[in-house]
C-alpha cells in the first residue's frame, strides 16, 4: 500500500520529532528521487538544487561511480566493529594525511567519526589533552554543530538556550565581513583592522585572556571556519588567516580549521584554508567526503599532537567511526579527485557562475546587496532597496516560491532549492554540484529571475 503525501504528512505530525530536523516549509516538501543537479517530487517536477545537502553531495546527487564504490562494499565487507582494520580506511587516511602534507607542508595523522559535529567533538579533546585547556576562541557567525561541545563554540544562543549553562562557551571574536564589517571600516583602507584587534587582546592582562608574567593564555585553541558556511559564506581578506596563525603561534595557540563545509574542492582547493597560505594545526572534515552517501567525518592533526604516545587508544571512540561503508565511498571521492583536476574545474566554474550572478545583481540593486564566491562556494545578499539593509523577509519569500516548483521554462515547470543563511538570515548560500554545466547556471539565473520578479514587485 503506497500512502499519499497527506497521510504520510498527519503520520509525521503524530509520530516525528521536529527536534532532528527544520521546518521551514508548511507543509515540509516531499521529494521522490534525485540525479545530478536535480531533485523530483511525486510528479517528476525536476528542482534545480543550488544547495546540494548543504555542500555534503558535491560531487552531485546519485553519483554511478561512488553509487558503485558503496554497492561493492556491501557485497564485500558491509559491517566491521571499529578495533579492527579494513584495507579503506587505511588507505583513505592515507589519502588524506598525503593531501595535508603536500598543501601545509605538515606531516600528520587522520582519525575518524561518523558526523561533523562528532568530528568537532573530537577535535575538542585533542586540544584539551595537547594544551589542558577547556576554553578556545571561535568567530561570530562561526557554526561548528548541535552537540553539546560544537554547540558551545558556536555563536548563535539559539543553539543554546533551552540546555542550560555552557560553561565552556567560546569567546567569540568579529570575523572578516567586510560588507559588514563589524567595526564600520572599509577594506583595504582598513589596514586590517579586525585582526590587529585581536592582537590587542594579548597587550594586557586585563583584557581578560592573557598572563604576561607566565607568558600563557587562557585559551588553547580558535576554532575557524576559512569561509564561514551557515554564517552566509563570508569570504575573509587574503591576508587575515596569515596574520592571525602569526599572533596565534606567538601565544602558543592552536588553529583548528572546520572544513566540514568547505572541504574537498568547495572553495577551490582540496582545503579552503589553502587559499589563504595558512596552516591549520588540527583540520576537521565530514559532508562530501562521503558525498552524502553514507556518514564519515573525521579530523587531522599534526603528528605532535596525535601521536599514539600523546592520544593512546580509547582517547576517544565511537562504534561507527571508520565504518566500511563510508570508508570505501570516501576512498573512492578522494581517488576522483587525483584523476580530475577539481581545483582548476571548480574554480573556472565558480568564476563563469559568479559573472551571472554579478550580472544579475546590476539588473536587480534594489534586491541584490551583495554577491561575491570563491571556487564554488557563493553568496547572494538580499537587501532593502538600498542596497544594504537585510530583508529576511524577501529571502524567506523567494525561498518558499522556488519550492513550488511553478517556475515555467522551455522545457515544462521547474522548482529552485536554495539554502538561506547569514547573520540577518538574508542570504543565499550557494553550493552547487561540482558537475553543474553551463546551461544549468543560465537556467538558475532565469528562475532567480523569475522569483525576484515575482516576490519583489516594484523594486
Amino acid at each position: 500500500m503506497v500512502l499519499s503525501e497527506k497521510e504520510l504528512l498527519a503520520k509525521e505530525k503524530k509520530y516525528c520529532s521536529w527536534g532532528d530536523t527544520v521546518h521551514y516549509l508548511d507543509p515540509p516538501k516531499f521529494f521522490d528521487r534525485c540525479e545530478g543537479s536535480y531533485l523530483y517530487d511525486k510528479e517528476g517536477t525536476p528542482y534545480l538544487d543550488l544547495q546540494m545537502w548543504y555542500s555534503a553531495a558535491s560531487f552531485g546527487y546519485a553519483n554511478p561511480r561512488l553509487a558503485e564504490a558503496l554497492k561493492k562494499q556491501v557485497d564485500k565487507l558491509p559491517q566491521l566493529a571499529c578495533q579492527y582494520l579494513h584495507s579503506e580506511k587505511v588507505e583513505l587516511a592515507e589519502k588524506i594525511a598525503k593531501s595535508a602534507e603536500r598543501l601545509f607542508g605538515e606531516k600528520g595523522r587522520v582519525h575518524f567519526n561518523v558526523g561533523g559535529s562528532q568530528a568537532v567533538e573530537d577535535s575538542l579533546k585533542l586540544v584539551r589533552n595537547h594544551t589542558k585547556k577547556n576554553f578556545v576562541f571561535a568567530f561570530m557567525g562561526g557554526y561548528h554543530g548541535r552537540t553539546l561541545g560544537a554547540s558551545a563554540i558556536t555563536s548563535s544562543y539559539r543553539y543554546r538556550r533551552r540546555y542550560g549553562h555552557f560553561s565552556d562557551r567560546a569567546q567569540f571574536v568579529p570575523y572578516p565581513y567586510c560588507f559588514r564589517c563589524p567595526y564600520g571600516k572599509k577594506y583595504p583602507d582598513c589596514g586590517m583592522y579586525c585582526v590587529k584587534q585581536v592582537d590587542k587582546l594579548f597587550e594586557t592582562e586585563y583584557n581578560g585572556v592573557w598572563d604576561s608574567k607566565a607568558g600563557e593564555s587562557e585559551y588553547g585553541a580558535f576554532y575557524v571556519e576559512a569561509i564561514q558556511g551557515t554564517g552566509g559564506y563570508v569570504i575573509p581578506p587574503k591576508e587575515y588567516f596569515p596574520m592571525l596563525k602569526k599572533i596565534l603561534e606567538r601565544h602558543k595557540i592552536l588553529l583548528v580549521d572546520d572544513e566540514i563545509q568547505m572541504g574537498f574542492h568547495r572553495a577551490g582547493k582540496l582545503w579552503a584554508l589553502a587559499q589563504f597560505d595558512t596552516t591549520p594545526d588540527i583540520l576537521v572534515f565530514g559532508k562530501a567526503l562521503t558525498n552524502g552517501l553514507n556518514p564519515l567525518s573525521g579530523i587531522w592533526a599534526r603528528e605532535g599532537l596525535i601521536h599514539p604516545k600523546v592520544f593512546p587508544a580509547g582517547s576517544t571512540h565511537s562504534t561507527f567511526s571508520s565504518n566500511t561503508l563510508g570508508a570505501a565511498v570516501g576512498l573512492e571521492v578522494m581517488k576522483m579527485t587525483e584523476e580530475v583536476d577539481y581545483e582548476k574545474l571548480v574554480n573556472a566554474k565558480g568564476k563563469a557562475f559568479l559573472a551571472r550572478f554579478k550580472s544579475l545583481q546590476r539588473r536587480h540593486r534594489k534586491v541584490i546587496g551583495n554577491v561575491d564566491g570563491m571556487g564554488l562556494a557563493l553568496r547572494m545578499e538580499i537587501c532593502k532597496s538600498d542596497g544594504y539593509t537585510p530583508d529576511r523577509e524577501l529571502a524567506d519569500k523567494i525561498f518558499a516560491e522556488g519550492m513550488k516548483g511553478d517556475l515555467q521554462t522551455p522545457q515544462g515547470k521547474r522548482g529552485l532549492v536554495l539554502d538561506v543563511g547569514g547573520y540577518y538570515k538574508n542570504v543565499f548560500t550557494i553550493a552547487p554540484a561540482f558537475g553543474i554545466t553551463e546551461k544549468e547556471m543560465d537556467l538558475a539565473i532565469d528562475l532567480f529571475e523569475q522569483l525576484i520578479r515575482r516576490c519583489a514587485k516594484g523594486r
